[in-house]
């Protein structure tokens, strides 16, 4: 093989080489920061998967509120079909309340999400798109 080729050769397979590198950093990076979403069927079900973060949405059991020592709160979200508990830290947005929509990010532990974040709905019309198509979704079965 002459030089020259073989200087191609090398150019060619070291380009791959590092554009396979940088592909598979880039899908490891985009596949952490991505969480998918699950109604409260779906969780009990067992298509959530354990301590990995994911987004559920329901509606907010009525009653089910309770709040614990200091900042921690628990309740249950509901499709409707099935109801999840939810543990949650921090300050609730101004809009949560019982009977309305939210979404909750966390990780599914011991079968209740641990919530990091809880996001609440807009006016009392407003529902998550997450949460109205997977009701949809859920009717239609």
């Amino acid at each position: 093989m002459n030089p020259v080729r073989k200087r191609k050769l090398l150019i060619i397979s070291s380009a791959l080489i590092i554009l396979g590198l940088a592909a598979t950093l880039i899908l490891y990076a985009l596949r952490q920061n991505i969480s998918l979403f699950y109604t409260p069927t779906q969780i009990v079900n067992n298509e959530a998967p354990l301590e990995i973060d994911i987004r559920a949405g329901g509606m907010v059991v009525k009653k089910s509120i309770i709040r614990g020592a200091g900042l921690n709160v628990h309740f249950k979200i509901t499709d409707y079909h099935h109801e999840v508990l939810v543990s949650y830290t921090g300050i609730l947005p101004d809009l949560f309340r019982e009977e309305q929509g939210v979404v909750v990010e966390g990780q599914l532990k011991n079968h209740q999400v641990i919530a990091t974040r809880v996001l609440a709905k807009h006016d009392e019309n407003y529902m998550p798109p997450e949460v109205k198509a997977a009701l949809k979704k859920q009717d239609s079965k």
